[in-house]
């Protein structure tokens, strides 16, 4: 004997809110909403199985369930008068109503309309509505999908939900097969990096000295004749760029060692855009500044 398709109890014509095979594993609830809306998604709600409202973080339940005395087209509600149970599929196989305009693709996965209208509780393939575990199999009517449901596992769940900062990045292990770090965890590594980014860099003020703990660029303001000292950098490639932001008087810069060839240890910029880049290098195993370029400060 041949059929019209591989499933021998094909569900071609059954409406939404049908389970399907014998795998399907559906829970009962005697709590529930009076007109609870058959063949839609429904959600828990201080244990009573609800229909969707457009409230804020549902717990999807499952698929509302046909009740065997219903007619096998019927999608109504179920009235609370009538019934003392109402039965919901949690994991398997059934059929659902898709909300009006969807397009669902094949084996795509499923998520339910919860705005808070007549569409709520309906099927989507829109990945803003809120999420199921659940994928399409096949339309068996306009508007009416097989679908299957699993229920996400309980550490997943949790994980989701999760407050920011739960998982610290000291605390993920790093991978480095190159050699680039000798940091052991991403948080480590994250830090190393930031440092060679070009950060902005507070200027220290008169007597200060200028923070080499990272590249950055430097923005001097002078009040009068003023004074600042720079230390040897920090790391090997590391940058940064001192300019005259503001001048009233000359910004004299001493620092720690020569940063060229000729010795020179001071930079003192004497006018507004004067500015000096330098490089963090090793020079005879000691880590040393040298100029990129100067464009206007006088070096001695």
């Amino acid at each position: 004997m041949s059929f019209a398709s591989t499933f021998s109890n094909d569900p071609t014509a059954v409406g939404a809110g049908e389970r399907y095979g014998a795998n399907a594993i559906a829970l009962g609830a005697t709590t529930f909403e009076d007109g609870l809306k058959v063949g839609r998604f429904a959600k828990l709600d201080t244990a009573s199985i609800d229909n969707l409202d457009g409230s804020a973080t549902p717990v999807i339940a499952g698929v509302v369930l046909r009740p065997v005395t219903n007619a096998v087209e019927d999608g109504a509600t179920i009235d609370a008068s009538l019934y003392a149970q109402v039965e919901y599929l949690r994991q398997g196989l059934c059929t659902v109503d898709v909300k009006t305009g969807e397009t669902p693709a094949l084996f795509g996965r499923v998520y339910v309309s919860n705005a808070g209208d007549a569409n709520d509780g309906l099927a989507t393939a829109t990945n803003t509505d809120e999420p199921v575990n659940a994928e399409f199999i096949s339309e068996v009517q306009t508007g009416v999908w097989l679908i299957y449901v699993t229920p996400p596992a309980g550490d997943i769940a949790t994980h989701v939900s999760d407050a920011t900062g739960a998982h610290a990045a000291s605390a993920i292990s790093l991978l480095d097969a190159g050699g680039y770090t000798a940091e052991v965890d991403v948080e480590g590594a994250i830090a190393e990096l930031y440092t060679h980014f070009a950060n902005p860099i507070t200027d220290p003020g008169d007597a200060g000295a200028i923070p080499v703990a990272e590249s950055g660029t430097v923005a001097i303001t002078t009040a009068g004749a003023e004074t600042r000292s720079l230390a040897i950098p920090t790391f090997a490639g590391q940058r940064l760029t001192i300019s005259e932001d503001v001048y009233v008087g000359d910004a004299v810069i001493t620092a720690a060692a020569a940063i060229n060839q000729a010795g020179n240890t001071i930079i003192t910029l004497n006018g507004a855009g004067d500015t000096v880049e330098l490089v963090g290098v090793q020079v005879g195993g000691v880590l040393v500044w040298r100029v990129v370029f100067n464009d206007g400060a006088a070096l001695s």
